[in-house]
């Protein structure tokens, strides 16, 4: 018995790879603009304090930022690897995003919610869109 695809389905997954990829190219420019400021940055834990240049962060930015565009365009091309980072990236990106609550708060339900939806898409509807 063949199963149909929906057009959902293939909406959903489709989504899911457009927002990896609109991610990866935000945290791409993030990290470039980071490059070139001169400033630094202090990053404060329950125990420990980090000491980062603004270039430092402004590379991991681009790192993950490329990994994202490429696990976005992997959706596309419906490679098994690019769901799995996928989903592993939009559930930090929504940690990320419930900590900031307290300060951004309309912004981090947004991230929150869209970070849901695509870890519905690619973990429901991921193998759709190659199908398709």
């Amino acid at each position: 018995m063949e199963e149909q695809r929906s057009a959902w389905a293939v909406g959903w997954a489709a989504f899911a790879g457009l927002m990896m990829c609109m991610l990866g190219i935000w945290w791409i420019t993030a990290g470039f603009v980071a490059l070139f400021e001169d400033g630094r940055l202090f990053v404060a834990t329950g125990e420990w304090a980090f000491k980062l240049t603004a270039p430092t962060w402004g590379w991991i930015h681009i790192l993950l930022g490329v990994l994202t565009l490429s696990a976005g365009c992997g959706v596309f091309a419906g490679a098994r690897w690019a769901r799995a980072i996928g989903v592993i990236l939009a559930v930090i990106a929504g940690v990320v995003a419930f900590a900031w609550m307290p300060w951004f708060p309309v912004w981090a339900i947004m991230l929150i919610a869209i970070s849901v939806a695509v870890v519905w898409a690619l973990t429901v509807h991921g193998r759709d869109i190659t199908e398709a």
